[in-house]
């Protein structure tokens, strides 16, 4: 069930909620205070916004409550100058450290992940992380056996047998989104969205990371992969990182194309 309170002594009577509502389910009382509509117990996304934007913190919902959000520190949030240099210098790790990462490390990036946009908010992306270096060496031994059955990709069917991964390059850790695309709405660009935020948050801790879009393909394709995995019923994989500490330094970023944008 879901309710919402208003603290009246502290309500402005600003209406930032009702503007900031998705789907307009909060109106006026008769007193001029906030109340959810009807409509909300089956339309409410559980956003919170209209809990998060209250300028005096009057308002909770029991959906989200005002006892478990975090408050936004102004003085902790980067400068464009800072989040650009952060975004240009991430990039796609194919060179791992042997050094494993903390599970307390591992945990907060993912933590960092729910916060990622998803339709309707609906939040159907799971995740498996796979810690252990040799399961990831299995999981990429899977991989060669799906390519060298369709026969696809020689050369690194054949760096496989030297010795050389280069599927999923030799990376200590390897995150798999995965979601039931019969419960959720977009369930491809919730587990992408997931999937960035959890590059990104790696970057920040320093950790390299790299799409593993052979995987991927071949979970989506290979039984003995599917069987591997051991996924809830119903649900697919949809994207996958691997995860570890960058052998080398990068000390420079890399020249991009120019901007491919029309302006209307």
């Amino acid at each position: 069930m879901i309710s919402l309170s208003v603290d009246q002594e502290q309500c402005k009577k600003c209406y930032s909620c009702i503007a900031e509502c998705p789907f307009d389910l909060i109106n006026q009382d008769k007193e001029g205070f906030p109340q959810l509509r009807k409509a909300a117990i089956k339309k409410c996304i559980r956003c919170g916004h209209c809990m998060a934007v209250c300028i005096s913190d009057a308002l909770d919902i029991t959906v989200s409550p005002f006892a478990g959000s975090l408050a936004i520190e102004a003085s902790l949030l980067p400068s464009p100058d800072a989040v650009e240099h952060f975004l240009l210098s991430r990039r796609s790790i194919r060179t791992y450290k042997k050094r494993a990462v903390d599970h307390s490390t591992l945990k907060s990036i993912l933590d960092v992940s729910r916060y990622a946009p998803s339709a309707h908010n609906g939040q159907p992306v799971h995740w498996l992380m796979v810690e252990n270096r040799d399961e990831v060496k299995r999981l990429a031994g899977l991989v060669v056996d799906w390519m060298k059955e369709l026969k696809i990709f020689p050369g690194l069917t054949r760096a496989w047998g030297q010795g050389q991964d280069k599927v999923l390059r030799g990376a200590p850790h390897l995150a798999i989104a995965h979601a039931n695309p019969f419960s959720s709405e977009h369930p491809i660009e919730d587990c992408t969205l997931a999937t960035a935020y959890l590059d990104l948050a790696a970057h920040s801790y320093g950790l390299g990371s790299c799409w593993a879009g052979f995987l991927v393909q071949a979970a989506q394709h290979y039984e003995p992969i599917v069987a591997a995995l051991d996924l809830p019923e119903n649900h697919q994989v949809y994207t996958a990182l691997m995860l570890g500490y960058p052998k080398f330094r990068y000390r420079h970023i890399p020249q991009r194309d120019e901007l491919k944008i029309t302006w209307r």
